[in-house]
């Protein structure tokens, strides 16, 4: 399952098909243009419904796409990546250098984590999302990514350098450091991936040191569209980000313009490839193994 800006998109790599199921020129959505705070952010399945945010809003669709409802929040905005977990939807909000909590039972906003640093020490400060006296507007560590399991809450961003985890005491510890300006960061096998954007790989990195680098694909400039458009808010060519872990062997990943890469880490090789558009202005955000069958 892949979203990019332009839209919602269902792709079965086995037969080389792709569905696109919301367009975000012609849909409910109202976006002023591309790239920065537009487009769609994350993309999560529960009780046969699929929840997509995008900058400041939290959409809720039927599976079979037939939007049903949608929620704000003051203190979300620049959304970047959410992760669910039970019934708990968690999503971030880059521009308060936040963590927001969605019960997806009670489709009400639970918490909010505001995350800060002193000196070399990270900290977590939780506030109530539905009354004022929140967090500051901030973006310091452009918190990109939330990835959620049963040994705790784990994000980056990227100015964190370093994946974090909050702890069951709401303590933050990091779990590794990272390179400036990744996104996606999780725990993966006994080590970390993530999508090393400013050097257009995916690096999976083992505890023992090992490493594994995957080259994002690119194109001849002369097929892109759009190509030179003058805005520092329009992503590159084999700007990675978006990435999915299908199972222990085979890893989805996302790249601009709209390509989904399906690697299998075993040969240490990409497999499979899908172009959504070669216009550059659009660029897969989110990205989830379709569960309706």
């Amino acid at each position: 399952k892949g979203q990019s800006h332009g839209g919602v998109y269902v792709i079965d790599f086995n037969n080389r098909e792709v569905e696109q199921h919301i367009d975000w020129n012609t849909g409910e959505i109202d976006f002023a243009g591309r790239g920065w705070d537009r487009g769609l952010r994350g993309i999560e399945f529960f009780d046969e419904k699929v929840w997509i945010a995008a900058s400041d809003e939290l959409f809720c669709y039927s599976s079979d796409f037939e939007l049903l409802e949608s929620f704000k929040n003051p203190y979300l905005k620049h959304c970047h990546e959410i992760c669910r977990r039970d019934h708990l939807l968690f999503l971030t909000s880059t521009g308060y250098d936040s963590l927001l909590v969605f019960n997806l039972k009670t489709k009400s906003f639970l918490w909010g984590l505001y995350i800060s640093k002193n000196g070399e020490q990270w900290e977590g400060q939780r506030f109530d999302p539905l009354t004022s006296g929140g967090p500051p507007f901030s973006n310091s560590y452009h918190i990109n990514m939330v990835h959620v399991e049963q040994s705790g809450v784990y994000f980056s961003g990227l100015h964190s350098r370093a994946l974090l985890r909050l702890c069951s005491d709401m303590s933050i510890a990091p779990v590794c450091s990272l390179p400036e300006g990744v996104h996606n960061a999780r725990p993966f096998l006994d080590g970390v991936i993530f999508n090393d954007t400013a050097n257009d790989v995916i690096r999976c990195v083992s505890r023992n040191k090992k490493e594994l680098s995957l080259k994002v694909p690119s194109y001849d400039n002369a097929e892109l569209e759009f190509n030179g458009v003058d805005s520092s808010r329009v992503a590159r060519q084999a700007f990675g980000r978006g990435l999915c872990v299908v199972n222990d062997r085979l890893v989805a990943a996302g790249s601009s313009p709209s390509t989904i890469s399906l690697y299998d880490i075993i040969m240490r090789k990409r497999v499979a490839l899908v172009n959504l558009t070669m216009d550059i202005r659009n660029a897969v955000h989110g990205l989830e193994v379709w569960p309706f069958r």
